[in-house]
């Protein structure tokens, strides 16, 4: 049974698609063992508790200088001890002491197709902004392993969403959202937690029957 926790900041839409898979089988072998989030108003602590599931609190605001939070973040994490933690929209850098103690057990979900896209700055809406603004034809998602870079771990799926000539930046989010990432993620996580996701050599590989 693959035990993780799940760390977003805002609706928590990527968390619904978790839970949901999880309720009808699309997500196998899994337990949401908890959801932390930077953000003590986010609606996505209210989705997790209408789950039965633990749901925290955790931002740098309540500490004194980062260093302080990126120690208490890593050591609740630790005491959670999950065998996955999963960024479903989580706009908090993860500490490097955090990757140390997780390595190859973090996944996040970015609403591009990396490496175009990413990087300091793209998160959310600016994401999406950004890709209009460029002219692109096609975008996406990635969920990939998390590294001490900013979107730079082991690529482990994408999915590609084309551009409509009257897409605005929210309209082209929720599209992304309902095509790319509400398939992607959960399908990562049923796919490590039935061992048909490994990193060998700092890549992916994708295990074959």
């Amino acid at each position: 049974m693959l035990k993780i926790v799940v760390c977003v900041s805002g609706g928590g839409t990527n968390l619904q698609a978790i839970l949901d898979a999880v309720e009808t089988g699309k997500i196998t072998n899994t337990q949401v063992l908890a959801v932390i989030s930077n953000n003590k108003g986010a609606k996505a602590l209210e989705r997790a508790k209408s789950h039965g599931i633990e749901a925290e609190a955790l931002s740098p605001r309540q500490y004194p200088h980062r260093e302080a939070f990126n120690q208490a973040f890593t050591d609740r994490l630790k005491a959670l001890s999950p065998d996955l933690v999963v960024l479903a929209g989580f706009l908090v850098r993860i500490p490097p002491q955090t990757v140390e103690a997780f390595d190859g057990r973090i996944i996040n979900i970015h609403p591009s197709l990396i490496p175009s896209f990413c990087g300091v700055g793209y998160y959310g809406l600016k994401v999406h902004e950004k890709v209009l603004e460029r002219g692109v034809k096609v975008t996406g998602a990635t969920v990939h392993f998390v590294n001490e870079g900013m979107d730079e771990g082991p690529i482990i799926s994408q999915k590609a969403v084309y551009i409509e000539e009257d897409d605005t930046p929210e309209s082209l989010q929720q599209r992304v959202m309902e095509q790319a990432e509400w398939v992607l993620l959960p399908q990562a996580i049923d796919d490590i937690a039935n061992g048909r996701i490994q990193i060998v050599n700092g890549k992916t590989r994708r295990k074959t029957e």
